[in-house]
C-alpha cells in the first residue's frame, strides 16, 4: 500500500492535565514547542485546543491567534485545525476563533453521550458552524462519534452546507459512546465509501489504550490516523508518553510496517483539497 498517510497530532484537548501527565502542553508556548516536536516526528496536522492558566479549557480567540502564529512560524506548511468542541465553550463561543481562518476545524454534527454528560450539538449550532466555515474557507473535519453522524455529514454535503468532500474521522473508545469495535470500524469505512466514493479520505482516532489500536486499523486499511496527548497520555499501562512526538512516532512506525509513506504537509493538503500554505 503506497498511499501517503496523514498523521494528525491532537496535542492538548480539554481534559488531560499535567497531573495526568506532565508532558501535556498547557500554555501557548508549550503547545507550540510540543507541536514542533510532533511536526518533526511526522505530523502534518495539528488539532488545537487552548487552555487557561489554571488548565481549564478556553475558546479565547486571542489564545488561538497566538497559537496559530507560533505554529505557522515554527512548523512551515503544517495544517492547523481548530477545535470547535463543546467542552471549551457554549453556543457561538465555540466558533468565535474561526475568523482567524485556520485551514481546518473540527465539526461534530450530532449529539452523543460522553463519560459524565451529554455532548450537545443541536442542529441550529451545527448549521451556524457550517456557515462560518464556509465564510472563512475552512474545511471541516467531521468527528463521527456515532454512525448517524456520517449520514448527517452526507446530508449536509448534499444540501451544500459542507461544500467540499467531507473528511470524516471515526472517534472510538469514548466511554458511553462508540467502543473500539472492529466490525463497527469496518462498517464505518464501508459507509464512507458508499456515501462519498471509494477514494474519499477518512481518519480514525482512538481514546486511551485504543489509540494505538485505531492507529493500526486505520493505517493498515488505507485511512489516516490521529495520535496525541489529548486522547491518550500513556505509551502503555506502565509508562506515560513523554511527548506528543512519541505518540506520533509510534504511528509513523506503523506506517513503515504497512509500507505507507508518512504524508508531508504539502501531500496532506493535496489529499484533503486544501489551499497551499
Amino acid at each position: 500500500m503506497s498511499t501517503a498517510c496523514i498523521l494528525c497530532a491532537a496535542i492538548t484537548g480539554s481534559v488531560p492535565t499535567k497531573a495526568d501527565n506532565p508532558a501535556v502542553p498547557i500554555s501557548v508556548a508549550q503547545q507550540v514547542e510540543s507541536t514542533h516536536e510532533a511536526f518533526e516526528a511526522g505530523a502534518s496536522i495539528c488539532h488545537a485546543h487552548v487552555r487557561n492558566d489554571d488548565e481549564s479549557p478556553s475558546s479565547d480567540p486571542e489564545k488561538f491567534a497566538r497559537l496559530k502564529e507560533g505554529i505557522e512560524k515554527h512548523c512551515p506548511g503544517m495544517i492547523i485545525q481548530f477545535s470547535t468542541g463543546g467542552r471549551s465553550g457554549a453556543g457561538h463561543a465555540r466558533g468565535a476563533m474561526l475568523s482567524l481562518r485556520p485551514d481546518m476545524a473540527s465539526l461534530s454534527v450530532g449529539s452523543n453521550n460522553f463519560p459524565t454528560r451529554v455532548y450537545e450539538n443541536p442542529p441550529a449550532l451545527v448549521d451556524w458552524l457550517c456557515g462560518e466555515m464556509q465564510t472563512y474557507d475552512i474545511k471541516p473535519e467531521i468527528e463521527a462519534f456515532d454512525l448517524s453522524h456520517i449520514f448527517q455529514a452526507a446530508l449536509l454535503f448534499e444540501r451544500g452546507r459542507i461544500k467540499a468532500m467531507p473528511y470524516v474521522q471515526f472517534v472510538m473508545g469514548v466511554k458511553n459512546a462508540m467502543p473500539a469495535d472492529r466490525a463497527v470500524f469496518d462498517f464505518y469505512r464501508a459507509t464512507v465509501a458508499r456515501l462519498f466514493g471509494a477514494q474519499a479520505p477518512w481518519c480514525a482516532a482512538g481514546v486511551g489504550a485504543n489509540q494505538i489500536v485505531l492507529n493500526e486499523w486505520a493505517i493498515s486499511t488505507g485511512g489516516h490516523a490521529r495520535a496525541g496527548l489529548e486522547d491518550n497520555v500513556r505509551l502503555d499501562r506502565g509508562r506515560l508518553a513523554p511527548s506528543n512526538a512519541a505518540l506520533i512516532k509510534r504511528a509513523a512506525d506503523l506506517c513503515e510496517k504497512y509500507e505507507r509513506p508518512v504524508a508531508t504537509p504539502a501531500q496532506a493538503r493535496a489529499i484533503l483539497g486544501l489551499r497551499t500554505a
